[in-house]
């Protein structure tokens, strides 16, 4: 899928510091919803926009400091925006730009996905590879400041512009973290960062692991690519499959879908439900797919959001596989990014979507058919760089005994 403006994106529920300024699901709008909004006539009343008017030229004449007219009118619009909810959203040009260069995985940052919980900036999960995860920051730490500059949940996006710039250039966090008594200070080295979302490895005895920290245009093809590997180490094929999901905030909307489709052979994948005939599409599953009969685990937690939440559920719901660990985040809305002028956008809440059961998962999230709790994100497996064990990642191995990988072999990992 290209950067068209006819892409449909779930993005991220995080920010990737350096990236992006995503807090939700967002659908790029396409042209022709546009223009249909563009020719359709105001409806609001002129007492209304007077009252508005009324307001702004009051600061303009009266605020104690003086207000350019441009951060005036804009500062309206966030209000106007900001007020719906916490994922619809004002973007400025470099913003929009930022939600355009996303789907490319590639920037120049820290590599760090966070999203505002609480008021705080938390960390949803460091990037395999990237400067965050290699210096040691952690899932769940809490991002204090910026170059000893305070930031809050409500100056993410000036935060996520601190921490791009070039490679090679350093920048330091301030990093509250649970059970530490002071703040945790990190100096970092600015990285070109590519985004590489998909993740294997062959565990032995024809079983395998994937591990997905987010969805991108490449990734459905990608995993077909993993499995099609551990496939072939295997001298008899693969037996069982753990696909996992903890900590991926989201992605492209149509990569969700296209993974999901890999798993199940026909059927409702999600549906979306809005006003606008945009806002209201179906998504199923077309047979054909290898990894359709393999058995299969889905590991969650808390960090699983958006896309994760719909692959994670649409398996669940066709009773694919077993799914494993703790409550998903409960991200089940879309956002339509609506340009408007000089390269500015809206980021508008227009659709929610649903499971094939019917069953919305907006602040409830997935629940695990078994819940396996990994308080600890130390004690996580990542893959074959990881520093923790399979066997020592209480929910993988949970997730493996399901298939059947044996005591034996799971205690030799």
């Amino acid at each position: 899928m290209s950067l068209k403006l006819r892409c449909v994106l779930v993005l991220v529920i995080g920010t990737v510091l350096g990236l992006t300024v995503s807090l939700g699901s967002s659908v790029l709008a396409d042209r022709e919803a546009r223009l249909a909004a563009r020719s359709r006539p105001s409806t609001l009343p002129a007492e209304y926009v007077q009252r508005l008017a009324e307001v702004i030229e009051r600061v303009r004449r009266e605020y104690v400091d003086q207000i350019d007219d441009e951060r005036l009118i804009e500062s309206a619009i966030r209000g106007v925006i900001e007020e719906l909810d916490s994922h619809s959203r004002y973007l400025d040009a470099r913003a929009y730009e930022d939600i355009r260069i996303a789907t490319t995985g590639n920037y120049s940052g820290v590599g760090l996905d966070v999203r505002v919980e609480n008021g705080q900036v938390t960390v949803v999960t460091p990037l395999d590879g990237g400067p965050a995860q290699q210096i040691g920051i952690l899932p769940g730490d809490v991002v204090i400041s910026v170059d000893d500059m305070p930031v809050n949940g409500d100056n993410v996006d000036e935060t996520v512009n601190r921490m791009r710039g070039t490679p090679g250039t350093r920048v330091t966090l301030g990093i509250m973290r649970d059970g530490a008594e002071e703040p945790l200070e990190f100096a970092l080295t600015r990285a070109e960062i590519n985004v590489k979302t998909v993740t294997s490895a062959y565990l032995g005895d024809g079983y395998g692991y994937i591990r997905l920290t987010g969805f991108s245009d490449s990734t459905a093809r990608d995993v077909d690519a993993a499995a099609q590997f551990l496939d072939a180490e295997s001298d008899t094929g693969l037996d069982g499959l753990v696909l996992d999901l903890r900590n991926n905030p989201g992605g492209v909307l149509e990569a969700a879908v296209e993974v999901a489709d890999l798993f199940i052979d026909d059927g409702l994948i999600v549906r979306g439900s809005g006003r606008i005939r945009q806002a209201r599409f179906e998504k199923r599953a077309t047979a054909g797919d290898e990894l359709e009969q393999i058995p299969l685990v889905v590991l969650v937690n808390r960090g699983s959001a958006s896309a994760s939440e719909i692959v994670a559920g649409a398996l669940q719901d066709h009773d694919r596989g077993e799914v494993v660990g703790e409550r998903t985040y409960g991200k089940g809305s879309v956002q339509t990014v609506l340009p408007i002028s000089e390269g500015n956008a809206i980021k508008l809440t227009t659709s929610r979507y649903i499971m094939p059961s019917g069953r919305s998962i907006t602040g409830v999230g997935i629940y695990p058919d078994i819940v396996v709790r990994n308080a600890d994100p130390r004690r996580q497996y990542r893959g074959p760089d990881s520093a923790v064990a399979p066997g020592d990642d209480l929910q993988l191995q949970r997730a493996l005994r399901l298939i059947g990988y044996s005591t034996v072999a799971l205690g030799e990992l």
